[in-house]
């Protein structure tokens, strides 16, 4: 007994030392913020089958399938006691403004976070640093790493591990980053200490509300993701419903209306990670007729490591056409959709039709 509670007292004492050095092992990997959770959710699983029997989630079949690992984290790391939460910004500061061409339609709008190379593979490699950080200073302990590629309730533990408050956007927000940023998570045994959680500071402001263009956001802290310009243009495989494509206006991948409306975000934080912090292929301030005439390989090429490349090339164009039935009738807009009249895929051919019939109507 006296050789467990020694290796008790030892694990517990390596947890405290561990924790204190978290910060600087965070910042040396590009995060801009780390803290450490418990795994108790509270109600946020009720709130997400409240959400899910509401039918929000849209045609997001895996948030009902996998809604009960999400509301139990032992059950997806048995052992686990600790969540360890990260941010890293991804704010391109060298983009060309983001209001600027929201206000140009005949230019594509692609969310700023898609700018860079995909984050999934970024923040896994230096979740995986953090971790083996770790073990080289406590030896082998059990953890398992996850950035948006499993079910895990990342703003609620976020939340939890003191990152900031859960917007009325549901978005996480900070003082001192707002929103501009992705998460991370490590499941591990060890048994941190806990960092203090923050308290909200939405206040009366309703900014992201009356911003979104499409009013997905239904009310404070509620978004129906069927009406969000996101998920029509990532998450959704279908036609994007009429009533909805003239509000898409030129967004073609992903949207931030609601964020770039948030004072919080005055002081969102530019990338330090050079994957996030440099632009790829002109995608900030790129026309939509020369995005149009791409063929599959050149986008298969061009967005080779880039979180865009998932939607795949067919609805890639289906968002293209939308945006270009909502740009200024010219000779240039107007042949490139007859060029695509006759599209191989149906999905292409009605929101081409669309978009066609809209710029006769002009």
């Amino acid at each position: 007994m006296a050789q467990l509670d020694n290796a008790a007292a030892s694990r517990s004492v390596d947890a405290q030392r561990i924790a204190s050095h978290l910060p600087a092992w965070a910042g040396e990997l590009g995060f801009g913020a780390v803290g450490v959770s418990d795994l108790d959710l509270g109600d946020a699983p009720q709130r997400l089958r409240q959400w899910i029997e509401a039918g929000r989630h849209g045609t997001m079949d895996y948030m009902a399938r996998h809604a009960a690992l999400r509301g139990d984290p032992d059950a997806l790391v048995p052992g686990a006691i600790r969540v360890i939460s990260v941010r890293m910004d991804y704010w391109p500061a060298e983009a060309r403004d983001a209001h600027e061409v929201l206000g140009a339609p005949d230019r594509a709008y692609v969310s700023r976070y898609a700018l860079g190379r995909d984050y999934h593979k970024v923040l896994r490699h230096n979740l995986q640093a953090l971790a083996d950080r770790i073990a080289a200073a406590v030896g082998p302990f059990g953890y398992r790493v996850f950035c948006d590629s499993a079910p895990v309730m990342e703003v609620a533990f976020a939340q939890k591990a003191g990152l900031g408050w859960r917007g009325k956007h549901t978005l996480n927000l900070s003082r001192d980053a707002g929103s501009l940023y992705f998460l991370g998570e490590i499941y591990t045994d060890l048994p941190l200490p806990l960092t203090p959680q923050v308290t909200d500071h939405c206040g009366s402001c309703r900014a992201c509300l009356d911003a979104c263009p499409t009013g997905a956001i239904v009310a404070p802290y509620e978004l129906d993701a069927r009406r969000c310009i996101s998920y029509l243009t990532i998450e959704s495989h279908d036609a994007i419903p009429e009533a909805l494509r003239p509000l898409v206006g030129n967004r073609i991948y992903g949207c931030d209306d609601c964020q770039l409306a948030c004072p919080w975000n005055r002081y969102a934080q530019a990338a330090a990670h050079p994957d996030f912090a440099r632009v790829r292929h002109g995608l900030d301030d790129a026309s939509l007729v020369d995005l149009f005439v791409w063929t599959r390989d050149d986008f298969d090429t061009r967005m080779a490591g880039s979180a865009i490349r998932r939607i795949g090339y067919e609805r890639w164009l289906r968002n293209l056409a939308v945006a270009l039935g909502n740009a200024p009738t010219s000779p240039a807009v107007v042949a490139a959709l007859r060029a695509r009249e006759d599209d191989a895929s149906p999905l292409v051919r009605e929101h081409v039709a669309w978009a066609l019939v809209r710029h006769q109507a002009a």
